[in-house]
């Protein structure tokens, strides 16, 4: 049976970012059904990442306003489009910021996460299908976030960018899987693939650092030693299976020769989640020849270089990248949910903020004040 607003406008509260690093504001917005394979979606939780707040501040890239932003959260489908078969009105969902068409050569691929169609784009503020916005004000568009869109009590995305869940799920838990956790654990699982009793370093201790260290964790590694240049890291990431931290600060020599002293001539996995190149760099050359693995999670910016000596590859150490830790969203997501619901991850420790979503702005404090790992936005108000 459809839904009462099925095939309708409907009018909810959003919270709109009008320009560069102005508040949101709370707004009536129209929000038009779903078209060829979209999907609405009522969203109860979303979550604040450090992307959201690096495209708010417009910083870097071309700005887009009015825009809606948020891109981890969960929710339940209101009504489909036409051509959607695989998800209902009523289905519990993560929308996610990348999809999976399961057409293209990458989706076809056991290797590959990156979706020819709908792999991520941070320039589109409308949908693919007919290249226009799904929300309005006053007549007048406000542009879509990667696809996903979750400040606003009901949004449209692709069907591809959306996995279905165990409806039994904590919706304000499992929404950080729609983006760092996932990331973070998998580019430890997936990529790093670190075997048990192995040592791994990890760079960066933010929401993405913390869930490669997790993964590490529960991959078997006998040392994670955890590198930021905030101290006040260190307790929590405690939590996450890290044994030991470094803080580059307190060394005058390169960081690379200290994780070599400490570990006998270097880790066996390195994990780079900070997006600086310098710590690229560092976290592949603090591996140990022979065997080590240095995998790069962070996004640099568009004009870094990354250099290092080439004997650094000829003696046999190997450097990789991942994008999304190598989650392909609508076919494993589910599956890390379950791993949530039988106790083998916790969610609960990457989240140290909620607020309501009348004060979303708060979110934005917590995290510019270096306070929050993730502020989980309570949407639908219960």
């Amino acid at each position: 049976m459809a839904s009462s607003t099925a095939g309708q406008v409907i009018k909810c509260k959003a919270a709109v970012a009008w320009a560069a690093g102005e508040p949101l504001k709370i707004e009536e917005v129209e929000v038009a059904p779903p078209q060829t394979m979209e999907v609405r979606i009522r969203v109860h939780y979303t979550a604040l990442c450090h992307t959201d707040l690096y495209f708010w501040e417009a910083k870097g890239q071309t700005p887009l306003f009015p825009r809606i932003l948020g891109h981890e959260a969960a929710g339940v489908v209101e009504s489909v489009g036409e051509g959607v078969t695989d998800l209902k009105e009523g289905d519990t969902v993560l929308p996610v910021f990348t999809g999976e068409c399961g057409e293209c050569r990458h989706c076809k691929s056991e290797e590959s996460n990156m979706c020819d169609l709908l792999r991520i784009n941070t320039d589109r503020g409308v949908m693919i299908h007919d290249g226009k916005t799904r929300f309005s004000k006053d007549g007048k568009p406000i542009y879509h976030f990667l696809g996903t869109s979750t400040f606003s009590e009901y949004t449209v995305a692709h069907v591809g960018c959306v996995a279905k869940i165990n409806p039994e799920a904590p919706l304000d838990k499992v929404c950080v899987l729609s983006c760092g956790a996932s990331t973070g654990m998998g580019a430890s699982l997936n990529v790093a693939k670190p075997k048990k009793g192995s040592t791994v370093a990890v760079f960066g201790l933010g929401a993405v650092g913390l869930g490669a260290a997790e993964g590490a964790r529960i991959a078997g590694a006998s040392r994670i030693i955890g590198i930021d240049l905030n101290s006040d890291r260190f307790e929590k990431a405690k939590l996450f299976g890290v044994t030991e931290f470094i803080n580059p600060l307190d060394y005058e020599k390169p960081i690379q020769e200290v994780i070599a002293e400490k570990t006998d001539g270097g880790v066996d996995y390195s994990i780079e989640c900070t997006g600086n190149v310098k710590a690229m760099i560092q976290a592949f050359e603090s591996c140990h020849d022979g065997w080590g693995v240095a995998v790069l999670v962070g996004v640099p910016h568009s004009d870094a270089v990354f250099q290092t000596n080439p004997v650094n590859f000829l003696t046999e150490r190997t450097l990789k990248g991942t994008f999304y830790g190598n989650y392909k969203p609508r076919s494993d997501l589910p599956g890390l949910v379950e791993m949530y619901m039988d106790e083998k991850i916790e969610l609960e420790k990457f989240i140290t903020h909620e607020v309501s979503f009348a004060d979303i702005n708060k979110s934005f404090d917590y995290m510019i004040k270096g306070e929050s790992l993730r502020c989980v936005i309570n949407v639908i108000g219960n």
